[in-house]
């Protein structure tokens, strides 16, 4: 029967310690960053102008439909090939999982602004204020409650994403418990821990994100 030996991992904590807060920093990066893309291209996508709406809803589409693991390693290894520009394992895996993140953020902000009442856009002209002063005085502000729960779960699966950097030897969690491992070969101890990490980053997040969502769910049936 196998020897479970936990205590044999203390040598290594700080190690752990650092690839979960480059686990998290890089995923406050990347939502941030995928928030302000989809910002841009949800509302891009409601403009109306085929030269703007086109190419947007080609990078939401090929972004949404293909595994953000390929794109990860296209961004790294093909794109400097076509543009001329090296880019590190942490520079191409942050504009890879922005962009990714903001194909999704995009749809869901787009959604949350067409299911506002025509009404109050309408309202806002014959007051006379302008189609981007209606947007971030009208719209928005109650669009933002039907938004906020998908935008939480988009942002969950941002910092699930995050695992998948260790493909790069970006200096996550899980990369760093790989390199634990082989140096301890205790690698059913090293995994469990990186899954209670995740875990109990995860679940109070989850648990918050249910609870806006059924809050949402309350008001709009207010």
């Amino acid at each position: 029967m196998y020897q479970w030996n936990f205590e044999s991992l203390w040598k290594y904590h700080t190690l752990l310690v650092s690839g979960m807060g480059y686990t998290l920093l890089f995923t406050v990066l990347c939502v941030v960053l995928g928030l302000l893309v989809g910002l841009v291209a949800g509302i891009g996508r409601l403009s109306g102008l085929p030269l703007v709406t086109a190419p947007l809803r080609a990078y939401i589409e090929v972004f949404r439909c293909t595994p953000v693991l390929v794109q990860l390693v296209w961004f790294y290894y093909a794109l400097p090939v076509l543009t001329g520009i090296e880019l590190s394992a942490p520079m191409a895996a942050a504009i890879c999982l922005s962009l990714y993140g903001g194909a999704f953020y995009s749809e869901i902000i787009r959604a949350g602004i067409i299911s506002t009442d025509i009404g109050q856009r309408e309202a806002g002209m014959a007051l006379g204020m302008t189609r981007a002063q209606i947007m971030r005085r009208v719209v928005l502000p109650q669009a933002l409650r039907r938004m906020v729960p998908p935008l939480m779960n988009q942002s969950i699966m941002q910092l699930k994403n995050t695992s998948l950097l260790s493909v790069l030897a970006v200096p996550d969690l899980l990369y760093q418990g790989q390199v634990i491992a082989h140096d301890s070969y205790r690698p059913l101890e090293v995994y469990s821990v990186i899954a209670l990490g995740y875990f109990v980053v995860l679940l109070p997040v989850t648990i918050w994100a249910k609870r806006l969502e059924h809050n949402a769910s309350q008001a709009a049936g207010t």
